[in-house]
């Protein structure tokens, strides 16, 4: 049978605006499942310079969603957009039915969407516990302890190294650390952007496994991954993103045994 992407390539490269990206298979719980982030016409950049030209996504309810595409396509710029790192233009970003566009990161952050960042980005100066402090938000019904307490209980390499410098922990090490800080504000979203980058293949396996157990306790997730196949393989549902634009969307499994996208994104 003919790949159902194949009829639409032109559409995934167009850049007018009245062409439409294709769908590959509509959620499944699409009436089921409560809409946790809505993105709609993002349009966001840096000072003068546009990166972004209306991406459209949703995040539902206890789903892991991964966003593919190629270096410098807007993955990690949609993330930065949606927790208030980066400048929106215009557009709308809801999270649970509030708009959240224009809000500081911290504020962001304390209604329960987390950002881990692309390169780590930890307080390489401080020792582990110390990250983990920074990470905490007060306020959002559980305890310093008692977040740190399941923290080291998933990551039990950091419990036995909270007293070293982040600076002195491998790269697998600081990942880790990365996402248990993300983890102290307790959020109910959790975007990670690349978070296999420059690891191991035995502690990409290691990072994937924690995903998986993030979304069976109840955290949905984004997952900005170059490593593809590895991130479709655990998602419910992808975006594929083509210079600052949504150009694909679908079922990660549709998306992942598309003959054209293989072509395109997993070198198949």
């Amino acid at each position: 049978m003919a790949s159902c992407f194949a009829p639409a390539r032109r559409i995934w490269f167009a850049r007018t605006k009245e062409c439409r990206r294709p769908i590959l298979e509509p959620r499944k719980n699409s009436t089921t499942s409560a809409s946790l982030l809505k993105v709609a016409g993002l349009k966001a950049g840096y000072g003068r310079t546009q990166v972004l030209f209306g991406i459209d996504l949703e995040v539902r309810a206890g789903e892991i969603v991964t966003i593919i595409g190629a270096n410098g396509a807007g993955k990690t710029s949609t993330l930065r957009s949606i927790s208030g790192l980066t400048q929106v233009y215009s557009g709308e970003i809801e999270f649970k039915g509030r708009p959240i566009k224009g809000l500081p990161p911290e504020e962001i952050t304390r209604l329960g969407l987390a950002h881990c960042p692309e390169g780590r980005q930890i307080l390489q100066r401080l020792t582990v516990e110390e990250n983990l402090l920074a990470g905490y938000i007060p306020g959002r019904g559980r305890s310093f302890d008692e977040i740190r307490t399941q923290v080291y209980d998933m990551f039990p390499i950091l419990k036995e190294r909270r007293h070293s410098l982040a600076s002195r922990m491998s790269g697998g090490q600081q990942q880790m650390l990365a996402i248990g800080r993300s983890l102290m504000a307790t959020p109910e979203l959790l975007m990670l952007d690349e978070p296999s980058l420059g690891l191991a293949p035995k502690i990409i396996n290691q990072i994937f496994e924690i995903i998986i157990t993030l979304s069976k306790s109840g955290i949905s997730l984004i997952v900005v991954e170059q490593n593809a196949a590895v991130a479709l393989e655990i998602a419910d549902y992808a975006y594929v993103i083509d210079a600052g634009r949504c150009s694909v969307e679908g079922g990660a499994n549709n998306v992942l045994n598309d003959p054209d996208l293989k072509a395109a994104y997993l070198g198949a």
